[in-house]
């Protein structure tokens, strides 16, 4: 079965054509990737500091059908060769949502085709799956991106269970909200992990949010503003030279991401042994964080776990996700679940809501 992804939640276009064959015989699940096209909208938001949705709608009008066009052309298909259709279906900004819904729900009419919405934490969480090291079910999933983090119990594809969950703002936020403090440009994820390879360690005693508060939720809210603290008592003290200026930014930068970096590591580690899984899975944009990766890295080591990654490319929102995670829940309902004929989406999901009975 040939499935094809359409990803348009916030600010990325994503298409991509997955084939069940090697996922159904048990080879490594990358081979079914036949095709993919992605756009970033990020030129076009830096200007305004973030996503402005509605020029977030019109762009992904623009590109969805060239991206399409780009991916059939590079699997070597046509369209009378796809089975099937998956779309974001939410969460995500509403307008971005319908276009895809649209363009999915009208393709699939057009082509009499089933078509199924995707859940976009879904595709984030299942994406290591294509990854060299695939993890075992049951495993615990670290979902960090610019809207959400969260720890869930994963026992299976459509089998999802919340374990805890940020009160405030997601990593991701902390990241951009830090990077504009710094005067880094949107997004702000890679420039801060940038940035902070270059910092010393220890200078400035940031906050551990919620390090110890005996469960599993987290909060950066708290954290974005003692770094915002640290900046106004640098200012204050009227430096110009751009060499300390330059110096303070990095150590900053460095003590941010440590603080973030050592919370998502113990709520990681606490959750796998509450759960007594082996198994932890880093998803979402945040999860191509060097720092992040590193330190899960010697965690594993140290506590005898073992964690996962998406390929680096599948950190993004992508529509590589959308099709492979479309295509498992076909897979697991006997193509049985489909969507109904109108443009339904759902800027607000609990994944937990959209387990398989």
């Amino acid at each position: 079965m040939i499935v094809l992804g359409i990803e348009t939640s916030c600010d990325e276009t994503g298409v991509a054509l997955y084939d069940t064959t090697s996922w159904e015989n048990h080879a490594p699940a990358h081979q079914g990737i036949l095709g993919q096209a992605l756009h970033s909208q990020i030129a076009m938001h830096r200007d305004y500091g973030g996503v402005v949705p509605e020029l977030a709608s019109r762009d992904h009008i623009r590109r969805v059908l060239p991206l399409l066009d780009d991916t059939l052309h590079e699997a070597g298909l046509k369209l009378r060769d796809i089975d099937a259709i998956a779309y974001t279906q939410g969460p995500g900004l509403a307008g971005a949502l319908l276009v895809g819904s649209a363009f999915a729900k009208s393709l699939a009419q057009g082509l009499n085709l089933p078509s199924i919405g995707v859940h976009h934490l879904e595709g984030h969480l299942l994406s290591p799956l294509l990854g060299g090291s695939v993890p075992e079910f049951p495993f615990i999933a670290l979902l960090v991106s610019g809207g959400h983090t969260q720890l869930m119990l994963v026992s299976g594809v459509g089998k999802y269970q919340l374990l805890g969950e940020t009160l405030d703002d997601a990593a991701g936020e902390a990241f951009d909200k830090t990077a504009k403090l710094l005067g880094l440009d949107y997004p702000g994820g890679a420039a801060i992990s940038k940035l902070a390879e270059k910092g010393q360690s220890g200078r400035f005693d940031l906050p551990r949010p919620m390090l110890h508060s005996g469960d599993l939720d987290f909060s950066f809210s708290g954290l974005k503003t003692a770094v915002l603290n640290q900046v106004k008592k640098f200012e204050a003290l009227g430096i110009t030279d751009s060499d300390e200026i330059a110096t303070f930014h990095a150590d900053l930068a460095r003590s941010f991401v440590d603080a973030l970096v050592a919370v998502l590591v113990s709520k990681s580690e606490k959750a796998l042994r509450q759960t007594g899984c082996k198994h932890l899975v880093l998803a979402g944009g945040v999860g191509a964080n060097l720092q992040l990766r590193a330190a899960l890295n010697a965690s594993a080591k140290k506590n005898r776990f073992e964690v996962h990654y998406p390929p680096v490319n599948l950190c993004t929102d992508n529509g590589v996700m959308i099709a492979f995670a479309g295509a498992l829940r076909m897979l697991a309902e006997n193509n049985g679940s489909t969507t109904s004929g109108a443009f339904d989406i759902k800027p607000r999901w609990d994944l937990a809501s959209n387990n398989l009975t």
